[in-house]
């Protein structure tokens, strides 16, 4: 009885070992027909040759922007037109690298695309969706343009110019010379301002405050002389002096705002500070003062 109760259950294991053996031996030979069908897809010399078509994008990037900046430099009056052309020529270096690498590396047919297509998918959507929603909205920036490659563009607290517009993020150089990297896809739900949009000519706004006592036409012609006597002036443009009167922590106060262009971006602070220094100095010769203190009655 002893030995005829054992029986079923010595054939029990025996079937239970048979059967994981023939799933691990039908896992092992799926393994080697995926990694042998990958081995086909795979053009492993045109992938040597890939790494090279990289390098060398890398380096025409590398000198593309050389020459833009030099360039930019020795023709300020091109430099907005040669950084446009530099940002699309870009695109396209990184499209077209893409492509060739794609086509040197894998043997595109049906079977590859399947595969590619079922296996990568998920996994490249889920790590890549922000790389793809800001290179889509790179595109729409370069389509719609808010801004352009160097103009002075305040954006998020942020003001300074856009240095470049890339396949993942825009950067801005502020006056501080920081480098301010921002994702595309910002830009297409905040918003962003442009003081030049395209023109090396901007205006730039300039408050002076004096009291309401003091000699106002005086002080007014003193900031018109001083800003169409700058040399950063851009005269083609109107030169503008507003006042009015303000009332700011009990200081009776007339501000003197002037607007007036600058021949270049670049020379925003510097226009300022022109006229700034020289208003000031003329305004003391004049006996002409800051608002004064309201006594209390």
């Amino acid at each position: 009885m002893r030995q005829s109760g054992l029986r079923p259950l010595r054939f029990g294991a025996a079937l239970c070992m048979g059967v994981l053996g023939s799933s691990a031996a039908y896992a092992q030979d799926a393994a080697q027909v995926d990694v042998s069908q990958l081995g086909s897809f795979v053009r492993w010399t045109g992938v040597a040759t890939s790494l090279i078509v990289i390098a060398g994008a890398w380096v025409l990037l590398r000198l593309l922007a050389g020459f833009v900046s030099q360039f930019g430099t020795q023709f300020a009056a091109r430099r907005l037109t040669m950084q446009k052309i530099a940002t699309i020529a870009q695109f396209l270096i990184f499209i077209a690298t893409a492509a060739i690498v794609l086509a040197l590396s894998f043997r595109i047919d049906k079977t590859v695309l399947t595969l590619i297509g079922g296996t990568a998918a998920v996994a490249i959507g889920f790590a890549m969706k922000d790389l793809v929603a800001s290179f889509i909205a790179g595109i729409i920036i370069i389509m719609d343009r808010p801004f352009q490659v160097g103009d002075r563009v305040s954006f998020d607290g942020f003001y300074g110019d856009i240095t470049a517009i890339g396949l993942r993020s825009v950067r801005l150089q502020t006056l501080d010379d920081n480098t301010i990297t921002i994702p595309n896809s910002k830009f297409l739900s905040d918003i962003s301002s442009s003081g030049n949009y395209g023109a090396l000519d901007m205006q730039v706004v300039i408050d002076f405050y004096i009291g309401a006592d003091q000699d106002i036409d005086r002080a007014r012609e003193i900031v018109n002389e001083a800003a169409l006597s700058s040399r950063y002036v851009f005269l083609a443009k109107p030169v503008v002096v507003l006042v009015t009167q303000q009332i700011v922590q009990n200081l009776v106060t007339v501000r003197l705002r002037l607007k007036a262009y600058v021949l270049d971006t670049q020379h925003e602070k510097a226009f300022e500070t022109d006229i700034t220094l020289r208003c000031l100095r003329a305004m003391r010769e004049n006996g002409i003062t800051p608002p004064q203190m309201l006594l209390p009655n």
